[in-house]
């Protein structure tokens, strides 16, 4: 199983960007998958969002009325839409997905906002 992120870059303050995070090699899909992010500096990985194979979503204080978690409908692929970003979202955004127990990492993304 394979998890590949995708759609960082650099944006300015108040901007949006969106992060998919596409699950492969996976017979089924996950139950679970959450987005962290590691800030400049930081020896600690983040909790940012979530989203369940029901659509349940769940968010980090920080990311409440800007961020938005969804999954296509065959919910191997989620997605980040940031919206009114901040200079303290930059950071490496990383997925991880839960496949019947077991927890599978994908590489992350890099995102950078600038003032």
């Amino acid at each position: 199983v394979q998890l590949q992120a995708s759609g960082g870059g650099l944006v300015q303050v108040g901007g949006s960007l969106r992060l998919s995070c596409t699950v492969s090699g996976s017979m089924m899909s996950p139950d679970l998958m959450v987005w962290y992010r590691q800030a400049p500096g930081s020896q600690q990985r983040e909790f940012v969002a979530s989203i369940t194979d029901s659509d349940k979503t769940d968010y980090a204080e920080s990311a409440k009325g800007r961020f938005t978690a969804s999954s296509d409908v065959a919910k191997l692929t989620m997605f980040l839409h940031m919206e009114n970003m901040r200079v303290e979202d930059t950071a490496v955004y990383s997925c991880a997905a839960s496949i019947r127990r077991t927890t599978y990492w994908g590489k992350g993304t890099q995102v950078t906002v600038s003032s």
